[in-house]
């Protein structure tokens, strides 16, 4: 599956994934697929896409607020501004596919659902994982736990999706790479 995907060098861990003694991804494997059918037009994949940017934004922006360290803070709202780049994109196609001159204040209020990549709220990520605000490393490695979890979303849509929305969901999957290897930057050097 792996070389298919243009992997060129895949290792097989011998004995399977219960041999693997280190964090593993967590939830259901059809968690936050309830938001794509598989069947959606580009146009309510791109709303989706929005929706779930604007999720993420919150979390970077809520964890800025909760953050002591300065260095991490100006990287969360770093990445809570990438993600009002993202979403101007998405906005941007959505008119360019959809042929509508819709206002973004309409498109947000009429249009988009509520939602978060990784599907918990920011006060849930704490709960779930425990970070201390004062550690740059383990704020890094909740923040890299939900850009994997949105990457992974993204990803597992794509596979769903028809022909159209597949490229869409692609390209918002790579974006997640890279906030990924960002904050797996500031966590190396953290």
């Amino acid at each position: 599956m792996l070389a298919g995907k243009g992997f060129n060098k895949v290792y097989n861990l011998s004995g399977g994934i219960k041999a693997w003694e280190k964090e593993t991804a967590f939830g259901d494997e059809y968690a936050g697929l309830e938001m794509f059918s598989g069947n959606e037009t580009p146009e309510k994949t791109l709303a989706v896409a929005y929706s779930l940017e604007q999720g993420l934004r919150e979390f970077y922006l809520g964890m800025a607020e909760k953050i002591g360290d300065a260095k991490i803070k100006k990287s969360f709202i770093f990445l809570a501004d990438v993600e009002i780049k993202h979403q101007k994109s998405i906005f941007a196609l959505y008119q360019q596919i959809s042929g509508s001159q819709i206002e973004r204040a309409e498109f947000e209020k009429d249009i988009v659902v509520k939602a978060s990549e990784g599907g918990l709220t920011t006060e849930q990520y704490i709960a779930l994982f425990g970070p201390s605000p004062q550690s740059t490393r383990e704020i890094a490695a909740v923040a890299i736990s939900i850009e994997a979890q949105a990457l992974d979303l993204y990803q597992r849509a794509a596979e769903h999706s028809s022909s159209e929305s597949k490229e869409f969901l692609l390209k918002i999957a790579n974006e997640e790479q890279a906030h990924l290897n960002m904050l797996a930057k500031l966590f190396e050097e953290s």
